[in-house]
């Protein structure tokens, strides 16, 4: 698969901070860690991987803005570009020493997400989309998965823990959605479920209340594999409210059509 100029750029920043991740991985006891928040840490070496993303980034496209989730937003002098950056999703799983976690990087143009990447360094899975021209798992191209059976489906989703999220509403959407289905996986980072829903592992994904930084790659990545991406509502507001939900035609319906059971 040929990469234009600016895929490039992001596949050697993803790539450079997932490399720095994984050392930082093998000695995951011995991090320094603070708490940002009841249950959501920041580690130092979610900031050493976002300060090179940053820095390679910035050295290729100086004029272009950036929403990251550790330093926030900085304005570019363009105007019509920025990055949505996620050094570290699944930051909860790398302090654990749990194996799945991924740096996210996608570029918006215009209000539109056109180009992203998610590197999962431990299974060293590089997924990239360019809109319009595909989305792929190294160099292989994604299609979403093609099951028409609810029983045989398997969805991802987000729980909320403590501190964060209607916990009641879960409850309710586990009801509706686990006598239905194959099986509900909970990974713990928004971009590998997505990632993992254009790669056809996953049948569909669901989640509220999300950054832009954790799904903005993900949902190009989606739509590039074939598959319907709104929100809860179905319209084209993810980055603005958060709220995701993804899948082939038939799965992305039965999801909205458990959600709305769910919510009564």
């Amino acid at each position: 698969m040929a990469r234009t100029a600016i895929l490039n750029v992001m596949v050697q920043a993803a790539t450079k901070a997932g490399r720095s991740l994984i050392r930082d991985f093998g000695e995951v006891e011995n991090l320094q860690v603070s708490r940002k928040g009841p249950g959501d840490f920041v580690s130092a070496a979610d900031r050493k991987a976002e300060e090179i993303i940053r820095e390679e980034l910035i050295k290729a496209r100086p004029t272009f803005g950036l929403v990251m989730e550790e330093s926030g937003e900085i304005e570019g002098t363009d105007g019509q570009h920025r990055w949505h950056v996620d050094p570290l999703d699944g930051t909860t799983n790398f302090l654990h020493g749990i194996p799945i976690f991924a740096t996210s990087i996608a570029l918006e143009r215009q209000g539109q997400i056109v180009a992203g990447v998610i590197y999962n360094p431990v299974m060293d899975e590089l997924y990239t989309a360019e809109r319009g021209r595909g989305a792929y798992l190294n160099d292989r191209r994604l299609r979403v998965a093609g099951r028409s059976e609810l029983t045989e489906m398997v969805f991802g989703t987000g729980l909320p823990f403590v501190g964060r999220g209607d916990h009641g509403l879960a409850l309710k959407e586990m009801r509706y959605f686990m006598p239905e289905v194959a099986g509900i996986r909970r990974c713990g980072a928004a971009a590998i479920d997505l990632a993992w829903t254009a790669a056809g592992r996953l049948d569909g994904y669901w989640e509220h209340k999300l950054n832009s930084w954790d799904i903005a790659a993900g949902l190009l990545m989606v739509r590039e594999a074939g598959g319907y991406v709104t929100d809860m509502d179905g319209k084209d507001k993810m980055l603005e409210n958060g709220d995701v939900v993804v899948g082939n035609e038939f799965a992305h319906r039965q999801i909205m059509r458990l959600l709305k059971l769910a919510k009564g």
